[in-house]
């Protein structure tokens, strides 16, 4: 039987996002002083008003808007669920003193998984362009396909005679030395794939 392959996606990493702005003037000089980015050279084709930022590995790409009509409200409320981007910070205090000496207004968020502590900043920029800052990095990322959510299994049928040797329990036991993260997302991961497996077979009589 032939298994046809799967091609990867040839994506490399995000290379820049852009937003229109009232004023150009006034949204670079809000990246570069707030959030220290650098205004690098655009292509000379284009006929129309804008700026390119760079810095962090990633470019932030201005448009100048002479309309109002689909602009975000200049003063609406700070929402952290609403559309925004997302920069990693290595000292969260200093980014709120210089905020707060610029005059920015930030909301304060945090994010509890297990024993990790995300702490995150909101704010806009001078369009109403929403901008969190946080120490996501923190967070280990793991794919949903090692970690299954929790589903509550249905009970098993009595066993016929005697308990089986309890595969489960052994292999919890074996792991439970491993801390980090992974290894207890893995943890769990192998015990509802063999609690799953057990209760496949107990209807089956030999």
């Amino acid at each position: 039987m032939e298994t046809e392959e799967v091609e990867e996606t040839p994506l490399v990493s995000l290379n820049h996002v852009s937003f229109v702005c009232r004023s150009v003037t006034q949204s670079v000089r809000f990246y570069e002083e707030v959030l220290g980015f650098v205004s690098i050279k655009r292509p000379s084709s284009f006929n129309f008003h804008g700026a390119w930022l760079f810095n962090y590995g990633i470019g932030i790409h201005l448009l100048q808007c002479n309309s109002e009509e689909g602009m975000p409200k200049k003063k609406a409320v700070i929402n952290p669920k609403g559309e925004h981007i997302s920069f990693q910070c290595s000292n969260m205090q200093a980014l709120k003193r210089k905020l707060e000496r610029q005059g920015v207004e930030y909301v304060t968020a945090v994010v509890e998984e297990d024993s990790v502590q995300v702490r995150q900043l909101f704010f806009h920029d001078p369009d109403g362009h929403m901008i969190e800052i946080c120490n996501c990095e923190d967070l280990p990322v793991l794919p949903l396909s090692s970690c299954p959510i929790k589903l509550k299994l249905p009970s098993p049928p009595p066993p016929p005679a005697a308990d089986p040797p309890s595969l489960i329990a052994s292999t919890i036991s074996f792991n439970a030395d491993e801390e980090s993260p992974n290894a207890r997302c893995a943890v769990k991961a192998e015990a509802v794939i063999l609690e799953n497996l057990f209760a496949d077979m107990m209807p089956i009589s030999f």
